[in-house]
């Protein structure tokens, strides 16, 4: 200790204790009250407690050292503080070389002071520590081999540590340059597109014409054509690369990347830019023109042509035509088979709220199509200059006045005898609708009584009637638009007080097959289920109405009985839905509940009978499922047992769900100690979909709705899963197969993020395999794919140069609860290929089924042109183009 060497260095080894605190001072810089009182004591106390090493006098003024210890060279201190090295002392200056008595120094500044080993690394740790630097003595004399040599005797554990946090960083480094420097094209091969309809197009699809590179951007143009020739083996002769880009006719060609010299970050190619790959000079025979000159416009061209006998109705086609921007406006005649002496109109799109329409005279008509400013969309008017049948006035716009004329198409619906069965009505968008109906009776030669019994309904393109047109109306407050079909019907028109509803009964909704009623719009629901019931020849009281959507699917009832269809926002034309069942009370839910079996081994609640190989079907009765291939071929489906319907509350918790659903009748074959044992899902699709996971929340909380329909899924033991883990179906790869084992739940814990390596870390660590030699898939079921979840890095934006969120909740994966997952050992089967022989077959069902589809609709619109006869040809759909919604802050 300190106090033994300054005690050493006394005469008699005797001095007063005053002075022993004086000298303390002098030699470590600071007094023993404020060092050591706090852990020691008062300096008296310190000495008399160490009486076997310091001996007092009598009225302790004076201390000296017991004459057992003799002197010792080693001194201990100890101070808490940021930078240590190591030197060799010793007492005298001639040992200074010599190894036999080490000691630490802190070094703080201009401080020096010593501290012990042990003291090192609890005062090195911590987020105070930013760093620990070892200092030696400069005279020193190190061996040979330590010379140039930093790994000199460090140790090996220190060795690995440092090793290990290189490579790491050499590999964020790597990662941060391929971040920043690298960025993605898209390669179009010039032998897979067709030049067409003054465009390119792909022969075959988009996917397989087009070919994603990573490059980096430092590299030249000509590492770039090499890398793509090493690419593309199987071209032959001279290759070019031209910048490309999509327009509303098809792929175009701007420039042509020249300078193999340049840098690929000098020649101006952005992130996400399409490279067209080709000979520079033709494609499929054709030579391509270039440039943003010619670049291709896609324009709306009218005209109008005679219809009906005798021509005496004009009809306005409209066809989609592409057109090079430096070409002249004349052209159109010749690419339309159009003989001169027509007139030519532009339409101007700076008018808002309405079209107007201008003239282009003939010295016009050789400037180009962007001289006459001329986009992709506008629209052009050609129609005979010698016509009197213009459908636009002398001021450009469409005609509104009364001379203005166009036509309806009217048919005879009324079942009664006429010379015709449909005829043509001239009208404007002013004309009433019940002119129109009068003057079609006419022309029909009907009965004049049908003028107070009779109504218009238009007809929709697949020959439904919809809601009848008030008669007040006119055909521009009714929507309908010059060329549509209309049914004369017997009935008068529903009042603007009176809504006209269609209704159907039952769940198996065919289109065409519903009832119509006229009510007024201040009936109560009640009161309209009792009109509907008595026109569908039903009776009782369990009835109830449903809103029906377009897809003739039952919607969200309609549960205030007493509130009117007006206060429910029940409009004309609107369909609902007789659904037998009466409607719980408000605040009660009824919830359809079935027994989920999933394919999963050794289940231990099964149900007494043997309905393992079951699945469900309509009706409520298991059906047996195909096992071919199974068990190795099968995903992670299951089968459904419909077990009956729980009337609970909506404040009610899932537990108690759970448990009034073991009270049901058919809940007696399973054995299941508690509702511990069950596991809840919604029911999407006929399979599961949204897993609820706490026990003890509410069912309103879940916001389940009056449509939801839950299942339920023994458990082999009790779990409670966290708001943040994800249960999902694993599936192993069985080597060699082209199939998986039976899965296996899996939870996964996303708190620290749901990225792709964390999810392959837990499969990894699920089945005992290294995290770099496994690979994972996700199943989507209703295309019966695998997608492989790649890694985060490969994933960056096209144009911003950022990294994406690394989240597989969002896409393309979307993972969620009871999601099947894949799992392929790359030390047994090295391929990217995940899909099973019953996928395949799957698919093939697929195609099969949507080719019978197009038959089927081809073979429709054929029929109904040939029983339509004289009606007008459908309007042409025009070019599919992109939807941009840009939404403003509201912060």
């Amino acid at each position: 200790m300190i106090l033994k060497a300054i005690l050493l260095q006394e005469e008699s080894n005797l001095i007063p204790v005053d002075q022993l605190g004086q000298k303390l001072l002098k030699k470590i810089g600071i007094s023993w009250n404020k060092k050591y009182r706090k852990q020691y004591g008062p300096l008296r106390k310190f000495l008399q407690l160490h009486s076997q090493v310091f001996l007092l006098s009598s009225d302790e003024s004076t201390v000296r050292l017991l004459k057992d210890y003799s002197l010792q060279a080693e001194s201990d201190f100890q101070r808490n503080d940021q930078q240590v090295f190591k030197t060799l002392t010793s007492k005298s200056p001639g040992l200074n070389d010599r190894p036999s008595c080490p000691h630490w120094f802190d070094i703080n500044d201009s401080k020096v002071q010593p501290i012990k080993e042990k003291a090192i690394e609890q005062q090195f740790q911590g987020k105070e520590s930013a760093y620990m630097l070892f200092y030696r003595k400069s005279q020193l004399q190190r061996p040979p081999e330590a010379r140039a040599n930093p790994r000199y005797k460090v140790p090996c554990h220190l060795l690995n540590e440092m090793d290990a946090a290189n490579i790491e960083l050499q590999i964020k480094r790597a990662e941060c340059d391929s971040t920043n420097n690298n960025f993605e094209l898209h390669l179009h091969l010039g032998p897979h597109y067709r030049f067409f309809n003054g465009a390119l197009h792909p022969v075959v699809s988009q996917t397989e014409s087009v070919w994603d590179l990573t490059f980096d951007k430092r590299k030249t143009l000509g590492d770039l054509r090499q890398s793509i020739f090493q690419l593309l083996e199987f071209w032959e002769g001279d290759m070019v690369l031209s910048v490309a880009k999509f327009v509303p006719a098809g792929l175009h060609i701007y420039q042509t990347l020249d300078g193999d010299d340049l840098m690929l970050c000098e020649v101006d190619i952005a992130d996400g830019e399409d490279i067209f790959v080709w000979n520079g000079v033709e494609v499929g025979g054709i030579q391509i023109p270039t440039g943003g000159d010619c670049e291709p416009l896609l324009l709306n061209v009218l005209s109008l042509t005679p219809s009906g006998e005798g021509g005496e109705c004009q009809q306005l086609i409209e066809s989609p035509r592409v057109f090079p921007s430096n070409a002249q406006l004349g052209t159109v005649f010749s690419a339309l088979a159009i003989p001169e002496g027509v007139v030519v109109l532009i339409s101007n799109t700076e008018s808002i709220g309405e079209e107007s329409w201008t003239t282009v005279p003939k010295e016009d008509l050789k400037k180009t199509f962007r001289e006459q400013g001329l986009r992709n969309g506008s629209s052009i008017l050609i129609q005979d200059s010698s016509s009197d049948n213009s459908l636009l006035t002398k001021q450009g716009k469409w005609i509104t006045g009364v001379n203005d004329t166009d036509w309806l198409q009217v048919k005879n619906l009324c079942q009664l005898e006429s010379e015709e069965e449909q005829v043509k009505v001239s009208a404007t968008v002013n004309t009433v609708v019940f002119d129109i109906r009068i003057k079609a009776i006419k022309e029909l030669k009907l009965m004049k009584e049908l003028a107070e019994n009779s109504c218009l309904r238009p007809i929709d393109r697949n020959g439904k009637l919809l809601c009848p047109v008030l008669d007040s109306y006119t055909l521009k407050e009714a929507g309908l638009k010059m060329g549509s079909s209309l049914g004369l019907c017997p009935g008068k028109a529903p009042t603007s007080s009176q809504l006209f509803l269609f209704f159907a009964v039952g769940s198996d909704v065919q289109p065409g097959t519903e009832m119509e009623i006229i009510v007024e719009e201040t009936t109560s629901v009640r009161d309209c289920l009792k009109v509907m019931l008595e026109k569908s020849g039903l009776s009782g009281d369990t009835w109830h109405l449903r809103k029906m959507d377009w897809c003739y699917e039952a919607g969200e009832p309609l549960c205030e009985e007493d509130a009117t269809l007006k206060e429910l926002m029940i409009s004309s034309g609107d369909a609902l839905l007789l659904t037998e069942g009466k409607l719980p009370p408000l605040g009660f839910l009824k919830v359809p509940v079935w027994w989920y079996q999933p394919r999963i081994p050794s289940h231990p609640w099964k149900s007494r009978q043997d309905q393992a190989s079951c699945t469900f079907s309509q009706g409520g009765d298991w059906r047996a499922a195909s096992t071919q291939g199974a068990p190795s071929d099968g995903h992670a489906e299951g089968s459904l047992l419909f077990l009956g319907d729980v009337d609970i509350s909506e404040d009610a918790a899932l537990v108690e769900l759970k448990s009034q659903a073991m009270t049901l009748p058919s809940f007696s074959e399973f054995c299941i100690p508690s509702p511990a044992f069950l596991r809840a899902w919604t029911v999407d699709s006929k399979r599961p979909g949204r897993l609820l996971r706490f026990h003890h929340q509410q069912l309103k909380e879940y916001k389940l709705g009056r449509r939801t329909e839950i299942c339920l899924e023994p458990l082999q033991k009790e779990e409670n899963l966290g708001p943040q883990d994800m249960l999902l179906r694993t599936q192993m790869r069985l080597p060699g197969k082209r199939a998986y084992t039976l899965p296996m739940d899996m939870v996964w814990d996303t708190a620290r993020g749901s990225t792709a390596g964390s999810l392959r870390q837990r499969v990894a660590d699920f089945y005992s395999l290294p995290v770099e030699k496994t690979e994972i898939a996700k199943y989507f079921p209703e295309k019966f794919e695998w997608l492989p979840v790649s890694s985060w890095n490969q994933q960056i934006t096209k144009r911003k140069k950022k990294k994406k969120q690394d989240n597989l909740q969002g896409a393309p994966y979307y993972l969620k609860d009871g999601d099947t997952i894949g799992v392929k050992n790359l030390l047994v089967e090295d391929d990217d290929d995940f899909s099973t022989v019953r996928d395949d077959i799957a698919r093939e069902k697929q195609k099969q089924l949507a080719l019978g589809k197009k038959s089927q609709e081809a073979l429709h619109v054929q029929s109904s042109d040939v029983a339509s006869g004289a009606e007008t040809p459908a309007r042409p759909r025009g070019p599919e183009a992109s939807l941009s919604i840009h939404v403003g802050s509201f912060r």
